[in-house]
């Protein structure tokens, strides 16, 4: 007793070497505990799977259906299509039926509900379902018969939903389209392929798109515009590129699309004796937006006290800095004050998308809760005898809260894994100079992100210019007590790449000044705007914790 043993450990796999690129994601996926092998039972009832259409299934391999999705997507969940009527818009959104293969309480539902959720990562996929199922028989795949639950949507000519229906069919998609082929055929340089479905799809999606639109502008939506990154992968593991994924117009067609359908099957659930699983997004905390408001603030932007919050107030911020070299920060910043989305049989509503019901009901291939709504809306409208079991309806809860803590798994593991694969790619630029903006302040040190790849990164405190810096909460920003030298948030900076750590995913810096390339020297752009920078009297305030 007291004395000290060495631990005793044993291997329980072997990942690889520290330098192999496929090692990042596996580190991710065993870190954060996601399962990667299906039990036998689970995969032989995949594998046993077989293409039939059940009696009472609509005939739509008729309707000249599309799937429109990123070019290297593989599980096709959705096929969308749109015509005319009278002022208003008659759109259908056929989702693969997936309850039609995996039953309630079967060895695969059991371990689709486990996993919750697919898991998409630079290098690969850990999919929710077997691949005989994700990427065959429920994945729309263009020519080949698929069986679907599709959603019957009437709109005005306002976008607002008027009616609905919900049926069982087999549908066949007639194209595999890609968002940027679509933009590229609305904005007039289409393909083969895009060109024979020009105005007979493509020019109708649009029609009933600008109808949605609408209906999403008069409910004052929260709109952000967060760039993501896309990690280019080449044959031999190792990263080629990194970018900024475009949004196109085509991308939010698809999402208005699919949010119309998610409507209409939330109402069609609430106005039943039937619950559900829905997704709910709470309005945000008082405490965390009175720390929006003091980030903004010394950035010159301003938030409205003493009212009830709503998305509108968010989107009148965003409006002004639309286009400007603060929107990324902003767009940030308003992003960590609001709740977290997720998912629940106890409905309050949608903030962010100013909805009163919403549930989750497009991609039952990769999220499980959409597989919950499709049983339910089964049993709901007497669909077949595969909805809804008893036991399902009793263990909503249960499952809305495992399924949303395996969501923010997956969302940590895809965070961890690209920023592994960004610092992998930058140690071959040690040394090199970056333009980049102040993204964080705290008492440590500055995080910044780099314009060119996305990555964050640390300066240390103790390396910024002479002199010794407090923390101002209020103000975000360090500032020095010598030579009142300020460093905050939003601020532009020149950095140089001092280490690049691909295990962890961290990338160390040093201030570089911007028009001599010195290490230490502060650019006069660098300036919080607004912020006081004559030297403050006498000693620095306390540091404290930063409210979060």
């Amino acid at each position: 007793r007291g004395r000290l043993h060495p631990a005793r450990v044993r291997i329980a796999e072997r990942l690889g070497k520290a330098d192999d690129p496929r090692v990042f994601s596996l580190l991710a996926i065993h870190g954060a505990g996601i399962p990667t092998e299906f039990p036998a039972e689970a995969a032989d009832q995949a594998a046993r799977a077989r293409f039939e259409v059940p009696k009472g299934y609509t005939d739509l391999t008729g309707l000249p259906l599309v799937t429109i999705d990123g070019a290297d997507a593989r599980d096709f969940d959705d096929a969308v299509w749109a015509e005319p009527d009278g002022e208003g818009w008659h759109l259908v959104v056929a989702i693969a039926d997936v309850a039609h293969y995996v039953p309630a309480g079967s060895p695969l539902d059991r371990e689709a509900e486990k996993r919750g959720n697919s898991v998409y990562l630079p290098d690969r996929v850990v999919p929710m379902l077997p691949e005989a199922l994700s990427n065959g028989l429920c994945s729309l795949v263009p020519g080949e018969e698929r069986l679907c639950l599709a959603a019957d949507l009437w709109i005005d000519g306002d976008g607002n939903l008027s009616r609905h229906r919900f049926r069982r069919g087999v549908m066949r998609s007639h194209a595999r389209l890609t968002y940027e082929q679509v933009q590229a055929a609305r904005d007039g340089s289409p393909d083969e392929t895009t060109a024979a479905l020009l105005d007979t799809a493509i020019a109708l999606l649009y029609g009933a798109f600008a109808a949605l639109s609408k209906a999403r502008e008069a409910r004052g939506t929260l709109d952000l515009d967060l760039p993501e990154r896309v990690v280019r992968i080449g044959e031999d593991g190792h990263v080629v590129g990194i970018a900024e994924r475009t949004r196109l117009d085509s991308h939010r067609l698809i999402e208005e699309f699919m949010i119309a359908a998610n409507v209409a099957a939330a109402e069609s659930l609430a106005g039943s004796r039937l619950g559900c699983i829905y997704r709910v997004h709470d309005a945000p905390d008082p405490t965390r937006l009175d720390a929006l408001r003091d980030a903004l603030s010394p950035l010159g932007y301003r938030l409205a006290k003493g009212q009830v919050i709503r998305p509108r107030a968010f989107t009148q911020v965003l409006d002004r800095v639309r286009g400007t070299a603060q929107a990324p920060l902003v767009n940030e910043l308003i992003l960590r004050s609001q709740a977290q989305a997720a998912y629940s049989p106890d409905n309050i509503g949608h903030f962010g998308l100013a909805l009163p019901l919403y549930a989750h009901f497009t991609s039952p291939i990769r999220r499980y809760a959409d597989l919950t709504v499709h049983r339910a809306l089964i049993r709901r409208f007497s669909l077949g005898s595969d909805g809804t079991t008893e036991e399902e309806q009793e263990r909503l809860e249960e499952v809305a809260e495992h399924i949303s803590v395996t969501e923010r798994r997956a969302a940590a593991a895809e965070r961890e894994a690209v920023d592994r694969f960004t610092a992998a790619f930058l140690m071959g630029r040690i040394g090199e100079v970056f333009s980049g903006r102040i993204m964080g302040v705290t008492r440590f040190g500055l995080f910044v992100r780099l314009a060119e790849t996305g990555a964050d990164g640390l300066v240390p405190v103790s390396t910024l210019p002479d002199d010794f810096y407090h923390h101002d909460e209020a103000a975000h920003c360090l500032v020095g007590r010598r030579w009142g030298r300020v460093f905050g948030l939003g601020a532009p900076v020149t950095v140089r790449l001092v280490q690049a750590e691909p295990l962890t995913g961290g990338c160390l810096l040093n201030l570089v000044d911007a028009d001599e390339g010195a290490p230490g020297e502060l650019a006069p752009r660098a300036m919080v705007p607004g912020a006081h920078a004559a030297r403050p009297r006498g000693r620095p305030p306390q540091r404290g914790k930063r409210r979060r």
